[in-house]
């Protein structure tokens, strides 16, 4: 074969790569692919000192009330991601919520991690709804965020997820505070006070194996971030604010 053909050849091969790779998704979707897309929140970024507390796994039949006796004392909405089969055992925990003004999201029903369950789109989509059907029993209303449990997300996750009507809200990756893990009252709250910023998404936990730090911390989290002139509200009141901004520009 002639040095012309082979390097016609190879020419071609390599052309034909790039077309096949530009037509093609991309083999990793990560944050900037979903975020782009407005598929996966992860934070707001605003000009307003507004900031949104969420936390997972509950309700707790202790920790849930505590932490919504410092909401209402320090005048903060809150998101709480709820477990559906412990919305089922405590119903009075997740009415409290609602009645209070908080925002109640869907975290799955039995807290499964999508990414080692293998679980199918089916299975998915049954974990959200079963959920979902637990949440509209004790409060009447329908949720529309939903939060994947330890964060792991994927396509198959992010389909079921708008299927079932839910838009996927993450954290702030400079504001996990960890408190799953009992990191220690003082370690929590520095997490929390030197890195807040505008249109934070904080994660908490009211409902933690073993005993909490979560009330304790939040007890000098919620005066000092009022202090610094943060309004705390809710997710999908932070939410509006990216559509505001988007309406500016």
């Amino acid at each position: 074969m002639g040095t012309f053909r082979r390097t016609a050849i190879i020419t071609a091969c390599l052309i034909a790569t790039a077309i096949s790779t530009a037509n093609s998704e991309p083999s990793k979707k990560g944050r900037e692919y979903y975020e782009a897309r407005g598929e996966i929140v992860w934070e707001v970024p605003t000009e307003e000192k507004v900031i949104a507390l969420t936390f997972d796994d509950g309700p707790d039949p202790v920790d849930t009330p505590a932490i919504l006796d410092l909401l209402r004392q320090y005048e903060a909405k809150a998101t709480f991601f709820v477990v559906g089969q412990r919305v089922e055992k405590f119903p009075a925990i997740v009415q409290r919520e609602t009645a209070e003004g908080h925002e109640i999201a869907n975290h799955t029903f039995t807290h499964k991690y999508m990414n080692k369950r293998k679980l199918s789109a089916d299975g998915i989509e049954a974990e959200i709804m079963k959920t979902e059907h637990s949440i509209v029993q004790a409060t009447g209303q329908k949720p529309h965020l939903f939060r994947p449990p330890g964060g792991y997300y994927n396509e198959q996750v992010v389909s079921a997820s708008k299927k079932s009507g839910y838009k996927v809200v993450m954290w702030s990756w400079h504001q996990d505070t960890e408190d799953w893990n009992t990191p220690g009252v003082g370690k929590i709250v520095n997490k929390v006070l030197k890195n807040a910023r505008n249109g934070d998404i904080v994660l908490f936990h009211d409902y933690v194996e073993g005993k909490t730090q979560t009330v304790e911390a939040l007890k000098q989290i919620l005066p000092e971030l009022k202090q610094r002139g943060f309004r705390f509200i809710t997710v999908s009141e932070l939410l509006t604010h990216r559509k505001a901004a988007a309406v500016e520009k």
